[in-house]
């Protein structure tokens, strides 16, 4: 085997370890939830839209706030730690694990993501005209 192939084995293992290190990690930290029960703990939870102010106004659930990714270490102050948290992006869901690391090291620990996304969601939404 030459020095490049084995080079590049050890990236890819490398690449491998890293994602699957972060998809354990993020499984650990919170529960993947689907319609049904996302839509029994909304009315005692608290309900973050993680995704841009813009698709926030065209469409979201209702009673949902909206704390963007980019702007979303600030946004913990505004939470309470005694409610449960159910949380929700679009179905490719690229700012949740991040957001669910902040929130955990933050102190919260009742942290839930909706499976799918707002892509799939089935229950009532706002929807700008």
């Amino acid at each position: 085997m030459s020095t490049f192939t084995i080079i590049l084995w050890i990236i890819i293992v490398a690449i491998a370890v890293y994602f699957a290190y972060n998809y354990f990690t993020f499984k650990r930290m919170a529960k993947q939830i689907g319609n049904d029960e996302f839509k029994e703990m909304m009315h005692y939870s608290q309900v973050i839209d993680l995704r841009d102010p813009v698709s926030f106004r065209k469409k979201h659930i209702i009673g949902a706030r909206n704390f963007p990714g980019q702007q979303f270490d600030g946004a913990t102050k505004a939470l309470r730690k005694d409610k449960p948290i159910l949380i929700y992006e679009t179905s490719r869901s690229t700012l949740v694990p991040s957001a669910v690391r902040k929130l955990r090291k933050a102190g919260f620990n009742n942290l839930y993501v909706l499976r799918d996304g707002i892509d799939y969601w089935d229950g009532k939404v706002k929807e700008s005209k």
